[in-house]
């Protein structure tokens, strides 16, 4: 079943050092903190140790080689990465850490730069049979090492290694540097460059203790409800920010922003610091106000981004919870406001066409129909085999309802002839369940995706074991029937995935209007004051063609084009209608 969150706290108390100075640096202090750990399992660590420079007391340091053991243990331990294993080394002002795959990251304190050899292979979660830039999250095996529901097809796959990066923080005004050997580093820095691409997870800070977590684990999976890491997360006195924050929160948005966006190109930003200017949003972004900075990242991604992947969740805890009062003011922008009245059309179509429920199976006649809204992967690969997935399906779970419609179509006697899956009111969801789909069609799914960071690029084939035989063959397909797939402009991001890899197989046709677009993965992130938003990430889905990358965001042209939106949801009429196409 779902995994539920889990929270460990340490329970020695706050405490605070003495500031030691240094007669060639700053004055420093160090103070550590209890540490809440959110979305990894039976884990617990000691209070962590932050730093402060000069007094600054709500901008924390962390020295390099004690966040490397940190992110290690959580790596290991409550991400179950076995072999996840950092090292520190140094060299006079430039300290090294070398991941176990041998891949580097290297600091600069007298230059100011981080730099790695790759960076998509120093983020890489298992360098032993992921893809350099991999959407499947499952892992393809079992604790016994037996396939567990999907296979990676190496032979078939490549990857294309991105440039070395170079990361100036001098050119963002971030400084980092060496006090008695220890190398010193924002800890939003490092969260922006490694833990949110990594793992989508941030080690947050509220002024009274941390969190390794993003916006959805002060949710409770269940209700939906904020939960007790929420209270804890907000419960602390609203205040305004120093001088020093203000400065660097602004300025590492700018460097997050640069590094991580994915449709710089399209939206014509050169650098985000530039852009800020531009639109007059710089001086509130550099509020001491945290609540005027929290508005400006909400309206600039409500209504600049406006990509609908951009989205603003939680503000800062110094603003407080209800200072998110504020925020309902700030309505969708142009293109969000567009999607919202078209689901809301199809929806009403369907309401107006359909006098019972849609179920997720149908068969009218020669043809079965099964409607997905959205993608959801939500058990244990292993939890569908220990099951008898039959009648008792959960079909409100993507890869649940693939294996009951499997069963069904391919039953004694089944008269099923054509299969036509209904995206047209599904605007995406986790990219398992979409991988999953894709490889029941077509036997094998291939997904490419472009980092527009490095440039690196990865083609993966993967394969999926709908009949749960452990076996990866044509009999996990339906190539032998006549596939469509229904779309709309509400097919949107995983939703618009599927249709585009589906049109250039060329094996399945597609019915209705073009699709929604969205091409870049969902990129969770967190400010320096622990405000939290998700971006358009810098992994973008492609498809190839020619051995060329091309981006699927402005979405895919039917070939069977639907003018009238009742026509999507009369299936007696739409089976007519593909029965005469043949």
């Amino acid at each position: 079943m779902k995994k539920s969150l889990s929270l460990a706290l340490a329970v020695l108390m706050l405490f605070s050092m003495f500031p030691i100075a240094s007669a060639d640096g700053p004055a420093l202090e160090e103070r550590s903190y209890p540490f809440y750990i959110a979305s990894v399992e039976d884990t617990t660590t000691e209070p962590i140790p932050l730093t402060f420079v000069n007094g600054v007391s709500d901008l924390p340091y962390m020295d390099l080689e004690s966040w490397a053991e940190l992110v290690s243990e959580l790596f290991v331990d409550g991400l179950d990465l076995s072999d996840y294993q950092l090292a520190f080394t140094s060299d006079g002002s430039v300290a090294t850490l070398t991941r176990e795959n041998g891949y580097t990251m290297t600091v600069d304190a007298e230059k100011d730069t981080i730099s790695f050899v790759d960076y998509n292979s120093f983020l890489r979660r298992d360098s032993e049979d992921t893809m350099l830039i991999d959407i499947l999250s499952a892992s393809g095996f079992n604790e016994e090492g037996e396939n567990s529901l999907f296979q990676r097809n190496r032979q078939a796959s490549f990857d294309r290694y991105g440039r070395e990066i170079t990361i100036n923080l001098a050119d963002y005004a971030i400084d980092v540097f060496v006090q008695d050997g220890k190398f010193y580093i924002p800890l939003q820095t490092l969260n922006d460059i490694v833990l949110s691409p990594a793992c989508s997870l941030s080690i947050l800070f509220n002024g009274e203790a941390l969190f390794f977590a993003n916006a959805a684990c002060f949710v409770d999976e269940e209700t939906g409800d904020t939960n007790e890491l929420y209270d804890l997360y907000y419960g602390v006195p609203k205040r305004s920010i120093s001088d020093e924050l203000a400065e660097y929160n602004y300025n590492e948005l700018c460097l997050a922003f640069d590094t991580l966006y994915g449709l710089k190109g399209p939206h014509d930003i050169e650098t985000f610091r530039q852009t800020f200017w531009e639109i007059g949003f710089d001086e509130a972004l550099s509020s001491t106000n945290p609540a005027d900075s929290d508005l400006a990242v909400h309206q600039f991604l409500n209504y600049y981004l406006d990509d609908q992947h951009s989205s603003y969740l939680l503000v800062s805890p110094y603003s407080g919870s209800d200072s998110m009062d504020a925020h309902v003011d700030i309505s969708s922008g142009t293109a969000t406001g567009i999607m919202d009245e078209h689901m809301f059309r199809y929806m009403f179509a369907r309401m107006l066409t359909r006098e019972d429920e849609v179920p997720p199976y149908e068969e009218v006649g020669n043809t079965a129909y099964i409607t997905f809204d959205d993608f959801v992967f939500g058990y244990d690969p292993e939890e569908y085999y220990a099951s008898a997935l039959g009648e008792d399906a959960p079909l409100d779970d993507t890869v649940g309802l693939i294996i009951y419609a499997h069963n069904q179509i391919y039953r004694e006697g089944s008269p099923i002839e054509n299969v036509v899956i209904d995206l047209s009111n599904n605007t995406g969801g986790q990219a398992d369940a979409a991988v999953f789909v894709i490889s029941w069609v077509l036997c094998n799914s291939y997904i490419s995706l472009k980092d527009t960071f490095t440039g690196a690029m990865s083609n993966a084939v993967y394969r999926a074991d709908v009949n749960l035989d452990r076996k990866f063959d044509a009999d996990d397909s339906i190539l032998d029937k006549n596939v469509f797939c229904l779309i709309s402009p509400v097919s949107f991001s995983c939703g618009n995935l599927v249709p585009a890899a589906l049109k250039e197989s060329q094996i399945v046709s597609l019915i209705g209007t073009k699709s929604g677009g969205g091409s870049c993965v969902v990129q969770p992130m967190s400010s320096a004051t622990g405000s939290l938003f998700n971006i358009s990430g810098s992994h973008r889905l492609s498809f190839l063609k020619n051995g060329s990358f091309y981006d699927i965001d402005e979405g895919v042209e039917p070939d069977y084009p639907i003018r009238d939106i009742k026509h999507y949801y009369d299936r007696q009429a739409l089976t007519d209608y593909i029965n005469g196409l043949f």
